[in-house]
């Protein structure tokens, strides 16, 4: 896979989930030059699990959902990006992404970096018959339908796409993309 020399970042969206959202961010945190973008859902997700834009503004590029049209994916077109991650994803982006509905900043975000070529990786949430997850007081165990379940693998058929089901699997998949742009996580702690 041939990256364009012009493209240094990493993209990485934020949806309303909380399922993994704490080892999403901080696998954020460790990778070098990356910008979060942040649909309005993980606004209103983020305060529930004690987190607030301001704490990533010191460390992040902070993008956030809150123009109709996305404006901020415009940053593709400047060849900003070499990976976009939308990690943690709901089964709502998950559906979206995997029927072309680019209607949020995230799933505009994988739309148009798929038109351009440029490497998607989702961290789906919904992708085994149980899920255990922290909810924001407690753990729950949920069931996901047959419908999620075959979305994610609708999303598995999409081109420029790569599917992970799991945080283990999140950074496997992220060491195996810096090792191919010739990059290493960050090693200090922030």
């Amino acid at each position: 896979m041939s990256v364009e020399p012009t493209r240094k970042r990493f993209a990485w969206a934020v949806t309303g989930s909380g399922h993994f959202l704490e080892e999403s961010l901080a696998l954020a945190a460790r990778l070098p030059d990356v910008d979060l973008y942040f649909s309005a859902a993980a606004e209103e997700v983020l305060p529930m699990y004690g987190r607030g834009l301001d704490e990533f503004r010191s460390q992040f590029r902070v993008f956030r959902d809150k123009t109709a049209s996305s404006v901020p994916v415009g940053a593709l077109y400047e060849e900003t990006y070499h990976t976009v991650i939308v990690a943690p994803a709901t089964s709502n982006t998950v559906a979206k992404c995997c029927y072309g509905i680019s209607d949020t900043l995230p799933t505009n975000m994988f739309a148009q970096a798929g038109k351009l070529g440029i490497p998607g990786l989702v961290f789906a949430c919904d992708t085994e018959p149980v899920v255990v997850t922290k909810a924001p007081k407690d753990w729950v165990t949920l069931r996901p339908r047959r419908i999620e379940l075959d979305n994610v693998e609708r999303l598995r058929a999409i081109d420029h796409c790569r599917v992970v089901c799991s945080p283990t699997e999140l950074e496997a998949a992220l060491a195996e993309r810096l090792s191919q742009l010739s990059l290493t996580w960050n090693t200090s702690s922030s």
